[in-house]
């Protein structure tokens, strides 16, 4: 399989590539041109336009902008790229970018890997990695693609979300991809506790009492004012609604926040394991 290739695992994800390729059908007709006419005009074969056009691959962004300017759409067609992206990731990482687009206050405790939202390439890509039985190397460079494409939104311009990260110190000791891999882990550590919007804690091995023992979970603030949790383990990742348990994670998280070293500490903590590593 190649990146063209239309692996959807879901009606949504489906009904998003089939929309896309009636449209593009819909304009190239409009434009008076066979499929063989428009695969010259945008640099790319006859068999692969009919591909795209039945909805059995996925077209690249590259396609889009090319067949916008040929079918001179005006934009309309380019438009639809962020969808057609989308529409590539595992239905999973979709609906826990949804929730994400929708907090205004993101809680994640992690005693298993850096959060996700944290990673660099590397580090991602090590830890996809390690997954057993392996995924296809198509299978992981759509989940690093997915996951690089998540950590958008901390570089919001609203300032919303705002971020409390907690992590424990196994996490930094857990030596994914190799030294230098870890080590310029840390160094973007110290770059996003830098921002404004971000809070980074460090739970120390040495703390006697850790509430997290449970592994690794989040607490999301929408906007609507109502609080969800997010939980992932192994084969199941799923968004937790009912209030008495939502009212557990917080309680639990704010505990853990209370246990773990301050954002200030906890810088110093980095930059002294930076300095041994």
């Amino acid at each position: 399989m190649n990146d063209w290739d239309a692996e959807l695992e879901d009606d949504e994800a489906g009904a998003v590539v089939r929309t896309v390729a009636r449209q593009l059908k819909l304009w190239r007709e409009a434009a008076g041109l066979t499929q063989a006419e428009f695969g010259a005009a945008i640099g790319y074969g006859e068999e692969l336009v009919s591909s795209v056009e039945r909805a059995r691959r996925i077209p690249r962004p590259e396609f889009l902008d090319r067949a916008d300017e040929a079918l001179a759409a005006g934009g309309r067609i380019a438009a639809m790229k962020q969808d057609v992206a989308e529409a590539r990731y595992p239905k999973k990482v979709r609906d826990v970018k949804r929730l994400e687009a929708e907090a205004v206050e993101i809680c994640s405790y992690n005693n298993s890997v850096v959060d996700g939202l944290l990673q660099t390439e590397e580090y991602a890509r090590a830890v996809f990695s390690s997954r057993r039985p392996p995924f296809t190397q198509d299978e992981l460079e759509q989940r690093v693609a997915a996951r690089r494409a998540r950590q958008e939104i901390i570089d919001s311009p609203t300032g919303l979300p705002v971020f409390s990260f907690v992590q424990c110190e196994a996490t930094l000791r857990r030596p994914y991809g190799g030294r230098m891999v870890m080590r310029r882990q840390l160094e973007r550590l110290l770059h996003f506790s830098q921002l404004r919007t971000v809070d980074i804690q460090i739970m120390p091995l040495d703390r006697e009492d850790n509430a997290g023992v449970d592994g690794p979970f989040r607490v999301l603030r929408l906007k609507d004012g109502t609080t969800v949790g997010y939980n992932e383990v192994q084969l199941i990742s799923r968004a937790i609604a009912e209030p008495k348990l939502v009212q557990v994670l917080d309680i639990r998280y704010g505990v853990i926040r209370s246990q773990a070293l301050t954002p200030q500490e906890s810088l110093t903590f980095i930059e002294n394991m930076l300095g041994d590593s």
